[in-house]
């Protein structure tokens, strides 16, 4: 899907218009089950004139640049302030959350989980995005196995472009 700079956005992602662009940052990760890490992220929210927002994130080791996670959806506003959100990630699932805008704050929880049979058994996601100034605030919290909704990932991302 080929992204339109040229185009202006659809009317209908005003309400998202504070996540266009790119975005690079660092955070901290953690789960009850694995010790805490620093990673360097990039996300991506763009359009092409549509009434959604393609998303694209990857993830690297802040210490060797190593690769270690990667995922692309699509954000679109499907009413005055609900949202849903469509994320495939290819350790084998994905994912589709529903959620809200609030000004410049999106929180969304996972509706449903599609796992392919040797995807790790992750039963629950939300994700939170926020805007504070000029840096965007982002909260991850996962489900999977025997642990319940716990906090995985935060991180803080300036716009690049």
């Amino acid at each position: 899907m080929a992204i339109r700079p040229d185009l202006e956005p659809h009317p209908d992602l005003e309400a998202l218009a504070f996540l266009l662009g790119r975005w690079e940052g660092a955070g901290i990760g953690g789960y009850p089950t694995i010790e805490s890490f620093r990673f360097g992220q990039e996300i991506s929210f763009r359009h092409n004139g549509k009434p959604f927002l393609i998303y694209t994130q990857r993830t690297e080791a802040i210490d060797t640049g190593q690769p270690l996670h990667g995922e692309a959806g699509y954000l679109r506003l499907v009413g005055d302030d609900r949202v849903e959100f469509v994320i495939a990630q290819p350790i084998g699932f994905a994912e589709i959350s529903l959620g809200r805008v609030n000004g410049q704050r999106i929180d969304v929880e996972c509706a449903s989980v599609g796992r392919t049979p040797t995807a790790k058994p992750v039963t629950s996601i939300s994700r939170s995005l926020w805007l504070v100034g000029e840096t965007l605030q982002y909260e991850l919290k996962m489900g999977m196995g025997d642990v319940r909704l716990a906090r995985h990932l935060v991180a803080s991302f300036r716009r690049v472009d």
